[in-house]
C-alpha cells in the first residue's frame, strides 16, 4: 500500500534497507494486531517473512522496534515499541516531505507514461 503514488522511499544502513513502505506496513500492523502473524496474514505474507524483517529492523536501529512475549495464557504477542512508533511517524513525515517535494515533477511525468500513475498504484 503506497500512500504517495509514484514514490517508494527506503532508508538505506549499512547493510540493507532499514526502513522502507512495506517495513512501515508491517510495523502498523503488527501495532493494531499485537501478532506478528496476524500482521504477515493482513499483508499476504509468509510468518517467516515477517519474523525476518522484524528481526532485521530490530538489528538495524538503536533500540529495538518491535518486542516479542512467547506463550503464555493469552499465547504471547507482539508491541511496537515508543522508539517503533517514533521510527514510524519520522519515516512517514520524511515520504510526505519527499511526495511534496517531487509533486509537481511529478506529475508532468505522469504524462508520459501509458499508464498514469494514479492508475498504477490503485492495483
Amino acid at each position: 500500500m503506497n500512500r504517495y503514488p509514484g514514490l517508494t522511499l527506503r532508508i538505506l544502513a549499512r547493510t540493507g534497507p532499514a526502513m522502507g513502505p512495506g517495513k512501515a506496513e508491517l510495523l502498523v500492523h503488527i501495532d493494531e494486531t499485537g501478532s506478528i502473524s496476524a500482521a504477515a496474514r493482513a499483508m499476504d505474507m509468509s510468518y517467516r517473512r515477517a519474523w525476518q524483517l522484524v528481526e532485521a529492523m530490530n538489528q538495524d536501529f538503536i533500540e529495538p522496534l518491535v518486542v516479542t512475549e512467547t506463550g503464555g495464557k493469552r499465547g504471547g504477542g507482539a508491541t511496537v515499541t515508543q522508539f517503533g512508533h517514533e521510527v514510524l511517524e519520522r519515516f512517514r513525515l520524511l515520504e510526505a516531505r519527499a511526495s511534496g517535494a517531487i509533486g509537481r515533477g511529478l506529475a508532468g511525468f505522469d504524462r508520459l507514461l501509458r499508464k498514469p500513475l494514479k492508475e498504477i498504484t490503485r492495483r
